[in-house]
C-alpha cells in the first residue's frame, strides 16, 4: 500500500475552525466521531480511507471513548494505528471514561480508580503519550462529583491529557462541576459534549447559557438523530434500518407518520437551500451561539465529504428559522436518547 500523504490544501479555507469557549483551542466545525464503524480485530482499508479523507477535508479532531467498538477498546486500537500516519501535532484526539468497560465494581462510572485506570488503558490502545481532551462520559450519581472531577484534574497534572470535558451532564450537574473546579483551584472544564439535534433540543433550555457563562465550548453528538434527519427515510423505512430493531437508538416509536411528514417537509426546505437534509441539520446546529463543533459519524468516505459540504451554507434567514421551528414544534419523540433534560 502506498504511504498516505495528506492533501497540501487541507487548510485552504473549506473547513472552518471555532475557538472552544474561552481557550486557545480551536476545533473544526465538523469533527469525526469513531463510535460505530471503527471496531474489529485490525484496521481495515475502509477505516483508513475514512480517517485519511477526514483529515484531507480539514477535520483535525477525532473523538473516541474507551468502550467504542465493538468489541470494547477496538476502536481506540484501530484508530490509534491509523492516526500514526498523520502529524500528531495537528490533531485533537479525545477519549472518555464512564460507561461499562470491564467486569467488577471498578469497570464503569466515575470513581477515581476507574477513570485513571481507563485513561492509562486508552493511551496504550491509542499508542499515545497523551490525549488532547479527556471526558467524564456520564455523570455518576453514586460517586462524589469532586472525586470524578479530581480525576480529570489529575489526568492533566500528570500530562496524560491537555484539557478535560464532560458529556451528557444536565445543566445543574454542569453548574455544580464548574463551581467545584473553581473552588478547588482545578483545571476548568473546557468542553461539554451533549446529544443535540433538531429532534433533541434540550440544551437550549439552560445548558447553552451555563456553558457560555463558564467559558465552555459545546460539541454536539448524534446531530442526525441516528439517521432520521437524512434522506434515508423520505420514502419509506428501509428494512435494514435501525428503526426496525428494538434498541437504544432509533425505534419504531420514533417513526410515526407525523414525524416522517416533518422529515419530508424539512428536506424540502433543505432542497431550497441547495442542501441535503443531513447538511442542513448540521448547519442548523452550527447556527447556535457557543457551538464549537458538530460530531459526525460515518460509514464511508463519501459520507464525510458530503457532511463537510454543509459548511458551504451555514446561515439561515429569519423565515427559514421560523419555518423550521414550526415544523420541529410538531414533533413529539419519546424521551430516550441520553440526557434529555426537563428544566
Amino acid at each position: 500500500m502506498t504511504k498516505y500523504q495528506p492533501e497540501k490544501n487541507r487548510y485552504d479555507g473549506r473547513m472552518k475552525y471555532r475557538r472552544c469557549g474561552r481557550s486557545g483551542l480551536q476545533l473544526p466545525e465538523i469533527s469525526l466521531g469513531c463510535w460505530h464503524n471503527f471496531g474489529g480485530p485490525a484496521p481495515t482499508d475502509l477505516q483508513r480511507s475514512m480517517i485519511y479523507t477526514a483529515f484531507d477535508q480539514g477535520i483535525t479532531h477525532f473523538d473516541l471513548a474507551n468502550n467504542y467498538g465493538p468489541p470494547f477498546g477496538s476502536a481506540e486500537n484501530n484508530v490509534g494505528q491509523i492516526l500514526k500516519d498523520l502529524p500528531r501535532d495537528e490533531l485533537i484526539i479525545s477519549s472518555k471514561a464512564g460507561y461499562i468497560m470491564w467486569d467488577g465494581p471498578y469497570g464503569e462510572w466515575g470513581s477515581r480508580k476507574y477513570m485513571l485506570a481507563s485513561l492509562d488503558q486508552s493511551l496504550k490502545r491509542l499508542q499515545l503519550d497523551y490525549v488532547d481532551i479527556f471526558y467524564s462520559h456520564r455523570f455518576d450519581p453514586d460517586t462524589p462529583l469532586e472525586e470524578t472531577l479530581g480525576s480529570l484534574n489529575t489526568a492533566i497534572e500528570q500530562g496524560k491529557a491537555l484539557y478535560c470535558g464532560i458529556s451528557s451532564y444536565t445543566s445543574d450537574q454542569t453548574e455544580d462541576a464548574v463551581r467545584i473546579c473553581r473552588e478547588q483551584g482545578w483545571h476548568r472544564i473546557l468542553i461539554h459534549q451533549p446529544n443535540y439535534s433538531m429532534f433533541n433540543r434540550w440544551i437550549e433550555k439552560r445548558l447553552t447559557q451555563a456553558c457560555h457563562k463558564a467559558g465552555m465550548g459545546i460539541i454536539a453528538f448524534c446531530p442526525l438523530y441516528q439517521g432520521l434527519l437524512t434522506n434515508k427515510y423520505l420514502d419509506q423505512v428501509p428494512q435494514d434500518s435501525r428503526a426496525n430493531y428494538a434498541s437504544q437508538f432509533l425505534r419504531p416509536d420514533d417513526m410515526s407518520q407525523a414525524t416522517l411528514n416533518v422529515v419530508r417537509d424539512l428536506a424540502a426546505i433543505a432542497a431550497d437551500r441547495s442542501q441535503t437534509l443531513a447538511q442542513m441539520a448540521i448547519a442548523w446546529i452550527l447556527r447556535l451561539d457557543g457551538m464549537t463543533s458538530v460530531l459526525c459519524g460515518a460509514s464511508r468516505p463519501e459520507q464525510i465529504i458530503e457532511n463537510c459540504k454543509a459548511l458551504e451554507n451555514t446561515s439561515f434567514s429569519e423565515s427559514e428559522i421560523l419555518k423550521i421551528d414550526g415544523l420541529l414544534n410538531q414533533v413529539e419523540l419519546p424521551t430516550s436518547l441520553w440526557a434529555r433534560e426537563i428544566d
